[in-house]
């Protein structure tokens, strides 16, 4: 079959071409992950749209499930032409990647999606607009150093937009902040410059805001299943149910994402470090460098608090996150303490199993 899609409008450049080398001398492929499912995946390749399945090396080759293929992945392949099928044998290196804690009590990482350039965080300027979630989703992004991009939806239900642009800048100084209204059209164009040269956009925030409709306003067709949106009752009801690459119109590549109605710091030290850089900075000020910000003396935090140049609940939320991201990284290397321990017996077991056989 000849070959008829060129792998750079899927996202394709140097970084993957330098991992695929050694894969393409063996005359396997290249393709870019689109969907996945239960049992298996959709992929845009050089040979259009595929199903894929993970070969059996793959499968048996890691019990880490963050090491198969998620949404946004490339991945080699082995193609059956004769069937238009193929089967995952490897995941090429990730350039980035959005993830966070898996929701629950489980402490794994959950990837939301892979090789993005930059993610759209989505909030309505209605009742949803909520600044802490908001710097969640903006720490998660610095610290996979994906660029974040702030868009503040349904302008039309709003009476002081302006204030709340304001409100917004102030908090996230040296982000980018869009007003858009997808049912009015506006602001859309001006989300174009980010999907130049092929870039991949992750489009993140939580039930009801408007990203599926945002999306059909930038795609300009029906590709996802959106629900009408309760205007005047505030509300929206969400029906994106799996994460899904889509290649724009004019250039680039979007995924859109279900709605997180929990969102928890996975890691996240660095991304704490770029949102909250002004109270780091006070918090090396302070007079003790066991300082707790509570009531010591010479604490340069409280001092910028009791000032009016510190928000209180700001200082709160950067608490409230680090001891978020702290709790984690113990519990992970709790469980990598166990999981070693686990490897160990298990090779103390196959030694005496051998001395055993031996002596038969």
């Amino acid at each position: 079959m000849n070959k008829k899609h060129d792998l750079k409008q899927y996202g394709w450049n140097d970084f993957f071409a330098a991992y695929f080398a050694e894969y393409a001398a063996k005359g396997l492929h290249a393709a870019r992950v689109s969907v996945e499912h239960r049992n298996y995946y959709e992929l845009y390749s050089e040979f259009g749209e595929l199903t894929a399945e993970k070969s059996g090396k793959l499968f048996y080759s890691t019990d880490d499930s963050n090491l198969l293929p998620a949404v946004g992945d490339w991945v080699v392949f082995k193609h059956i032409p004769d069937e238009n099928k193929a089967f995952i044998t490897d995941v090429l290196p990730r350039k980035t990647k959005f993830s966070r804690k898996k929701a629950g009590s489980t402490t794994e990482e959950q990837i939301v999606a892979a090789n993005v350039d930059t993610v759209f965080i989505i909030s309505s300027l209605n009742q949803d607009l909520n600044m802490r979630r908001m710097e969640r989703y903006m720490a998660l992004a610095w610290d996979n150093n994906v660029k974040p991009v702030v868009l503040l939806s349904k302008a039309d239900l709003c009476e002081d937009v302006f204030a709340k642009l304001v409100e917004v800048q102030q908090r996230f100084q040296g982000v980018d902040v869009h007003i858009v209204s997808a049912l009015q059209k506006a602001g859309i164009d001006e989300l174009l410059k980010y999907f130049e040269g092929n870039q991949t956009i992750a489009v993140i925030g939580s039930s009801g805001v408007g990203k599926s409709t945002l999306i059909n306003s930038m795609l300009d067709w029906e590709k996802m299943n959106v629900s009408e949106i309760g205007l005047y009752k505030d509300k929206g009801r969400h029906t994106t149910t799996h994460r899904e690459l889509t290649l724009v119109p004019g250039g680039g590549l979007i995924i859109d994402t279900p709605g997180m109605r929990e969102i928890q710091m996975w890691e996240g030290a660095e991304g704490l470090s770029e949102l909250f850089e002004d109270i780091e900075k006070l918090i090396v000020e302070c007079k003790f460098s066991d300082c707790k910000h509570e009531s010591e003396p010479g604490c340069a935090v409280k001092g910028a608090i009791e000032k009016g140049e510190l928000d209180e609940g700001r200082f709160r939320s950067y608490k409230k996150l680090l001891s978020e991201v702290s709790y984690f990284e113990r519990k992970q290397d709790k469980k990598a303490q166990l999981e070693e321990k686990k490897k160990w017996k298990k090779i103390s077991q196959l030694g005496r199993q051998i001395s055993n056989e031996k002596r038969k």
